[in-house]
């Protein structure tokens, strides 16, 4: 059954040292033993090819989900993206997944890249999404479970195929907030 509700208002920005308490609460949910310590958060918000980003709930101010990448030249290293338990399925991820691609291009960047758990098949399926495709496997990659990691690719973001696949992804997830904005299934 549906019911009227607010609907919540996400809102991007860039990752500072605040948000590390809100973060290290949805590190162990979203990865389990193989996460991120807090000395290695600080670290990558102090590189200067990474960019961190956190996707919040503009009322509450709660944070929702986060992002991270690491600018190689043309290249770009997607190393993290996370939500938090209780808000997965509802787009966060794929808007943080948009806003990692769109500054990429800003600055430069042709390919992503990244690493995904073999079993983790809701990223691998947002992944695909976006043009990204397996290109290899890293055997016993995962330290706490030895599972092997996927390593996707993206297409080239620049092209007009690409932007013809974001602007269509884009406008896909406009019209599904359109459709249940003040609604939920109870």
């Amino acid at each position: 059954m549906l019911t009227k509700e607010n609907k919540t208002k996400i809102k991007i920005r860039p990752f500072a040292l605040e948000d590390l308490e809100e973060v290290m609460a949805i590190e162990p949910t979203a990865f389990g033993q193989h996460h991120w310590s807090r000395q290695a958060f600080v670290q990558e918000l102090d590189k200067a090819e990474g960019l961190y980003f956190i996707a919040y709930e503009q009322a509450s101010r709660r944070l929702l989900g986060y992002s991270g990448l690491w600018i190689l030249g043309q290249e770009a290293h997607i190393t993290t993206l996370a939500v938090r338990t209780e808000y997965r399925r509802q787009y966060i991820g794929e808007q943080l997944l948009i806003n990692s691609i769109l500054e990429a291009r800003c600055l430069g960047v042709l390919r992503l890249t990244l690493e995904v758990r073999a079993s983790n098949e809701a990223a691998q399926k947002l992944y695909s999404k976006y043009g990204f495709s397996t290109v290899n496997t890293r055997p016993h990659y995962y330290q706490d479970n030895f599972e092997s990691a996927l390593i996707l690719w993206s297409e080239n973001i620049t092209t007009p195929e690409f932007n013809t696949l974001l602007k269509a992804n884009i406008a896909a997830l406009e019209q599904r907030e359109e459709e249940l904005a003040g609604f939920s299934r109870q």
